[in-house]
């Protein structure tokens, strides 16, 4: 169910408390997506944030979305200890609606190069939309092969396998959890401009059946596939995507 965080102008579907399962721009409004070309320490990514909607002339309140990179996938407590600081600035920011964190986030492990601490990739943020006639804008979270998304080793598809049959597995139960995202999200596969895939294993033994037959008109935007590692160990496969009408780099 699409939850209304009317302070940023934007719903979002429930997640659990380190970030929601997606977020969709309300009518009248626009997700600007702006991704970093030097990455920065996650708190110090705040502080940029913070200075780069004051120029935006937007309210903090209007942060949605939340990219990171970790230096390598952490233990399942390490992740929930992670989360714990992360949550903490959110709510200092004001952010929380009730008890609900309703920011979509990813957060990754590149396998070259990683950085040496967490680091703030990209975020998201809501304006008010340039014309009445600009489309739906996007995030889905990203998500891997973690059952109904409860921290806990056990709910791990296929946990330490890694052969083309798991990982056929693993992608197709992430592909269900992005079909299922989209749509309580009310939005259409025609939406989105990103999709992205997050895994240091081989795909392209089940990338067209398992993927791309399954975006529809999305296909013709392909996929961006990552050399990059969930947040959590034993995790081996992760999506997010988005659909938004404004891309930065900055």
């Amino acid at each position: 169910m699409l939850i209304a965080n009317p302070h940023g102008h934007y719903h979002f579907l429930k997640g659990i408390d380190p970030y929601s399962c997606g977020v969709v721009a309300d009518p009248g409004y626009e997700i600007v997506f702006v991704t970093l070309r030097s990455p920065t320490s996650w708190k110090e990514g705040f502080h940029l944030i913070d200075r780069h909607l004051e120029k935006a002339e937007c309210d903090r309140t209007s942060l949605c979305s939340i990219q990171l990179r970790c230096p390598a996938p952490y233990p399942m407590q390490g992740f929930i200890d992670f989360n714990e600081t992360y949550c903490q600035v959110l709510k200092d920011w004001g952010l929380y609606l009730d008890d609900l964190n309703p920011l979509a986030r990813t957060n990754v492990s590149p396998a070259y190069s990683p950085p040496t601490e967490p680091q703030m990739h990209a975020f998201g943020y809501i304006v008010k939309a340039e014309s009445d006639q600009v489309k739906p804008s996007l995030v889905v979270a990203g998500a891997g092969e973690l059952r109904d998304g409860v921290l806990d080793e056990a709910g791990i598809i296929c946990r330490g396998d890694t052969s083309p049959e798991a990982m056929r597995k693993k992608a197709n139960y992430v592909m269900k959890v992005m079909e299922t995202r989209l749509d309580g999200l009310g939005a259409r596969w025609d939406l989105l401009n990103v999709i992205n895939v997050y895994t240091v294993y081989p795909i392209d033994g089940f990338h067209e059946d398992i993927i791309l037959n399954r975006l529809g008109p999305a296909r013709r935007m392909g996929v961006h596939l990552h050399d990059t590692r969930p947040p959590v160990e034993g995790i081996d496969f992760e999506m997010d995507m988005r659909g938004v009408n404004r891309e930065l780099v900055m």
